[in-house]
């Protein structure tokens, strides 16, 4: 195949799409170029299909730090494993794009995105997706897209596609959402605080850009689409299907209206296995070939006859599980104050979900360093989530977050740091960390509550409590049933994960994932009008539980001054090789940190120490200025006068004919080293060497007594 390029606009920069030149064994590949920002998107597919029971798709997203000129840091200076941004960019990109394959495809499919240029005002993560969505698109393998994804802000109200970082900064809206031409299927957003209505307008507003973009990419698979290669899609007997069902749906209802999640668990296995026993003597009959698909055949049998029973009880008898109202929330509770030592620590129960968040004050110097292909390069609030397996009843891999942890930490970070304090009204880095001690649905959304309660435990001056929410839907096609606070069974079986994150006063975090491809605007409002009835529902239970912030931070916490120096006097403060601040921390035990703008955070659990550190900073970047007095200490004699310590750090020299009214011989006949002297500043020489007198004083002071003797006279 020739080279050939497409071109567009896309939110005002140039967008171009070239096909055939680079990586030509891959099923298909493409480099997409947003205006500097270059990314190379190729796909591959097994021929034959793999022997699971899921859809094997792996989403990379590589950064490559070249992209921005920088060598990766670290002793062998090579990218190593992926970033947490690249890893939420590559969820990212997974999410929109797995529904599009069609159920029962079973062939390995990878798609790797490699970063190799980056300007930051044309997003890489976005060129990414579209790169992905048209790699698949233009392939043989078969993809029932295209989809794209973009990103919108909201500046002094107006919507804007594709924000630059400059636009980013100003926005209250900082969405990403992706779909077809026909619908909306995936959602990630953080805001301040803004109301439904306005959120909805941003998503409408970003699906009507993904709409002009899915229209480009059908212009290029029109020109360079590939014929789609035949494929065996993992389907089961008609008939086969009609007997089992007829057989076991009774039961398996039984076993799915079983209120406890373990029990209810239970049984729906032991109706599975019951199916599978019934057809043990036939699958033992066969040739191996055929008795190995007929058992896959049941036991897909037996999974579709537990999803259809779930679905059909939510959408036509309006029934979930366990026996809740459509709308209605699982038994709340919530604690704060459970672990001693920490600095704060909050409880929150829903249901069979629990999380313990643990929130840890440090200095802002202990901030977390990122070094990849964004502006960012560090920041104060961080927010991590652990799920062990014992949380859901069983074992497993223990290690190293996954993905799915890593994602539910950023989205809990990006709910609540909307409301975290600026820097200069709380100097602390803060760290908040999610443990999940149990699980039966939207463990996420439990670990922002969770997290409230905690940062307000801790004494964080939040602007307002967050609360978190799940919503679900279960569609067949005509009917629809819109779920809150989903279940695990719910999440699992059901259409769409919806789960949506704010204060009393507005939206702060957004995430949708659905299995089907797309939803409509009503759903959508919908959805966010049942999610803002359950948010008030908690946020009431978390406030009943401790209503603001403490006043006071914990005993353990370490206690945190910021003062300001010019930015000229850092290095008085340094020292020679760090001398300076090294005596001072020595001397009082206190943590500092100087930035480059000449703030300074001093950070201890002795309130005392830190206002001795705070002193002896302020004596070393003070500003001496001509005409001042101070009370120094004498600290060298020469002979041609003697030198008096005025601040920490300056030196002033006393010239003898500057040491008294009259003549004197000797320095050593006034001053000695140790004398406290009250001395006048004369001059700074243009060398910043200061000159002092003690004489002038003494007028002052003879001048003083002769107006006391006049008032006493009169």
């Amino acid at each position: 195949m020739t080279k050939q390029v497409f071109e567009t606009t896309w939110g005002g920069r140039p967008l171009q799409v070239e096909v055939g030149q680079l990586a030509k064994q891959a099923n298909g590949a493409v480099l997409v170029r947003y205006g500097e920002t270059v990314v190379l998107s190729a796909v591959v597919a097994s021929k034959e299909a793999k022997g699971t029971d899921f859809f094997p798709l792996t989403i990379n997203y590589e950064e490559k730090m070249y992209a921005v000129g920088k060598i990766p840091g670290g002793f062998i200076k090579r990218e190593g494993r992926p970033s947490t941004d690249a890893t939420l960019t590559a969820r990212l990109i997974d999410r929109p794009i797995r529904p599009m394959f069609a159920e029962g495809f079973r062939n390995e499919v990878q798609v790797t995105n490699t970063v190799m240029s980056v300007e930051q005002d044309c997003s890489p993560a976005m060129a990414a997706m579209l790169g992905s969505s048209l790699a698949l698109t233009i392939s043989d393998i078969p993809f029932d897209g295209p989809i794209a994804g973009v990103e919108v802000g909201r500046v002094d109200g107006e919507y804007i596609l594709n924000p630059t970082v400059e636009q980013h900064e100003q926005s209250d809206i900082d969405l990403t959402v992706a779909g077809t031409a026909d619908a909306i299927n995936m959602v990630e957003s953080g805001a301040k605080e803004v109301t439904e209505a306005d959120m909805l307008g941003a998503l409408m507003f970003g699906h009507s850009a993904i709409q002009e973009i899915v229209a480009f990419e059908e212009e290029v698979k029109a020109s360079c689409g590939k014929e789609k290669m035949d494929i065996s899609l993992l389907q089961v007997d008609e008939d086969l299907q009609k007997t089992i069902y007829d057989a076991y749906y009774q039961t398996m209802k039984t076993a799915v209206l079983t209120e406890e999640k373990l029990a209810r668990e239970d049984e729906i296995e032991n109706v599975k296995a019951t199916v599978k026993e019934a057809y043990e003597e036939q699958i033992a009959a066969l040739e191996d070939d055929k008795a190995e698909y007929l058992a896959q055949e049941v036991d897909q049998i037996a999974e579709d006859l537990e999803k259809d029973v779930v679905r059909e009880l939510i959408t036509i008898d309006k029934i979930r599980p366990d026996g809740r109202k459509v709308d209605e929330i699982r038994s709340l509770s919530s604690e704060v104050g459970m672990l001693p030592r920490t600095h704060g620590s909050g409880l929150f129960t829903r249901g069979q979900t629990q999380a313990l968040s643990v929130c840890t004050l440090a200095p802002l110097g202990e901030h977390q360093v990122i070094d990849g292909l964004g502006v960012e390069e560090s920041k104060r609030f961080i927010h991590h989530y652990n799920f062990p397996k014992f949380s859901v009843g069983s074992t497993g891999r223990a290690g190293s977050p996954g993905r799915r942890e890593i994602g539910h930490g950023a989205l809990g970070e990006r709910a609540l740091s909307q409301v975290i304090p600026s820097e200069e009204t709380f100097p602390y880095t803060i760290r908040l960390v999610a443990e999940v001690l149990e699980s039966n649905g939207s463990s996420s959304q439990a670990s922002i509550c969770a997290g409230t309660l905690a940062l307000m435990d801790a004494g964080v001056p939040i602007k307002a409590p967050v609360a978190g929410i799940a919503m679900g839907l279960v569609s067949d096609g005509e009917n629809y049933t819109i779920l809150t606070d989903i279940q695990g069974m719910e999440d699992h079986l059901g259409d769409m994960d919806f789960k949506v994150a704010g204060t009393k006063d507005g939206i702060t975090a957004l995430q949708m994932d659905i299995k089907i491809q797309g939803i409509t605007e009503q759903i959508l409002r919908e959805a966010l009008a049942q999610a803002k009835q359950a948010r008030m529902e908690i946020l009431q239970e978390l406030t009943t539980t401790i209503a603001q912030p403490r006043e006071e931070l914990s005993t353990y916490a370490p206690k945190i001054e910021m003062i300001s120096i010019d930015p000229e006097k850092i290095k008085d403060v340094i020292g020679k090789g760090g001398d300076v601040i090294n005596g001072i921390i020595d001397e009082t035990g206190v943590k500092i940190d100087i930035d480059q703008e000449g703030n300074v955070s001093l950070a201890s659990s002795d309130a005392e120490m830190i206002k001795k550190a705070a002193s002896i900073i302020k004596d070393l970047t003070k500003e001496i200025k001509p005409g001042e007095v101070y009370l120094g200490k004498v600290v060298r004699i020469e002979k041609f006068g003697a030198f008096v310590n005025i601040a920490k750090g300056k030196d002033g020299l006393v010239h003898i004919s500057q040491i008294a009214n009259e003549r004197i011989n000797k320095v050593e006949d006034v001053l000695h080293v140790g004398d406290e002297v009250l001395v006048k500043v004369t001059e700074i020489d243009k060398q910043g060497r200061i000159n002092l007198s003690r004489k002038a004083m003494l007028k002052d002071d003879e001048s003083d007594g002769n107006k006391d003797n006049n008032s006493a006279k009169k």
